[in-house]
């Protein structure tokens, strides 16, 4: 075991035996307490034994003489008995508190050991991204060759040249990572996305995609038609020959799969737009927006507070964020969400999951009024004073909405 966790082990394993050594004669019982037990034990007797005497004296079972005979012999053991208690008694004191001292050590004794390390050590060194030696370029070529070296002795060790391949084309080093990729062909056949790599990094060296690229997509999508890589690549490859209808077929599949509003899906939606613009162009079908299934039945975009308004407001101040039908027919919101002024600018997202219980879906409507309200009142209804912005009509589906929070509430 290496690097931070096998430190840590190490450390804990080495605190654990120093509380061991310091807790053990803390916690053990003490010889001395043991003594002095017993020693009251004997005491006890002892006493019992002379009033033992005093009775039979009383009782005329002994006689005066024997009676001080007894009593000097009890009290010599008495002495002997008495006189060392001092000195174990002392030693012991310790021992009655250990389990205070010995709970004490268990607390600080750690935390000692913490502070001392943040204070000398390295406390950065355990985090992996810190230990994660930065290679320069020598080093990274002297590791890609000693792999070159180890495949050339072992040539049928395909998951090798893999990830010589990919080693390569994280590298832009595309020539010597389809020649790599070239070597592994054989294990490629049913893995859509090595393919797809493979189809990319050829066509990168080649300068282009007919030919060998063109049957490794064909391949690839053969093994797996809605692979993300595959559609991808696929795409790029009906762009470089112009068959916009195709592009817009798999990159408009591949849409569906990226998350909704993000910068994948805006550059996605905008190289498909741009696809069914060119597609009319050349006389096939009028061009529409497009957008995934699941966007649009959604509304996205950011509410921004004017700066004119911004010295009326406090962070805490609620925002309420509507959508409401467009058309007037009913004030109860399709979908709401609730945020604070110090969240502002704030990206927001109005979906079905938004809904207000037992309303009208926002997938239901065709187009709603969006606003955005600063409720100085703390209450999601109008109350004089309130800061908010409209944005009127806005079609369902809609991204990159921008609502700008500037009207005060007569």
């Amino acid at each position: 075991m290496s690097g931070p966790t096998g430190f840590l082990l190490a450390a804990g394993l080495l605190l654990l035996a120093v509380l061991a050594i310091l807790l053990r004669p803390l916690l053990r019982k003490d010889a001395a307490t043991s003594a002095v037990d017993r020693r009251q034990a004997n005491l006890d007797i002892l006493r019992d034994e002379l009033r033992e005497l005093e009775r039979s004296r009383a009782e005329g079972s002994l006689n005066e003489s024997d009676f001080e005979q007894a009593r000097r012999e009890l009290q010599r053991r008495l002495l002997e008995e008495v006189e060392p208690a001092d000195r174990p008694a002392r030693v012991a004191a310790p021992a009655a508190g250990g389990k205070r001292t010995a709970l004490a050590l268990l607390i600080a004794v750690p935390l000692a050991a913490a502070a001392g390390y943040a204070a000398l050590g390295t406390p950065q060194g355990l985090d992996p991204a810190h230990t994660q030696a930065r290679m320069s370029p020598q080093e990274i070529d002297a590791l890609l060759q000693r792999l070159v070296d180890r495949l050339k002795a072992n040539p049928d060790d395909m998951q090798g040249w893999v990830i010589l391949a990919r080693s390569y084309k994280a590298l832009g080093r595309s020539a010597e990572s389809a020649e790599a990729f070239g070597r592994a062909e054989a294990a490629l056949d049913g893995d859509a996305v090595l393919l797809a790599e493979y189809a990319e990094a050829l066509a990168e060296a080649r300068g282009k995609f007919a030919g060998k690229p063109d049957e490794l997509i064909a391949r690839a999508l053969k093994a797996n038609p809605d692979e993300a890589m595959a559609l991808f690549v696929a795409g790029q490859s009906a762009n470089e020959r112009r068959d916009y209808a195709a592009v817009v077929d798999y990159w408009g599949r591949l849409l569906l799969k990226v998350e909704p509003d993000s910068q994948d899906a805006r550059t996605l939606g905008a190289a498909v737009d741009q696809a069914k613009e060119l597609l009319a162009a050349q006389g096939g079908k009028p061009a529409a927006k497009t957008l995934p299934q699941a966007a649009a039945k959604t509304i996205s975009g950011e509410v921004i507070l004017s700066g004119k308004l911004a010295a009326q407001v406090q962070p805490n101040d609620p925002v309420f964020i509507f959508a409401r039908p467009a058309d007037g027919s009913s004030r109860m919101p399709l979908a709401v969400l609730r945020v604070t002024v110090a969240d502002l600018p704030f990206r927001f997202r109005l979906d079905d999951s938004t809904a207000m219980q037992g309303g009208q879906k926002l997938s239901e409507a065709a187009a709603v009024a969006l606003e955005a309200r600063i409720a100085r009142a703390g209450m999601a209804t109008r109350s004089s004073g309130d800061l908010f912005g409209v944005a009127e009509k806005t079609p369902v589906g809609s991204q990159n909405v921008r609502l700008v929070i500037d009207q005060v509430q007569p």
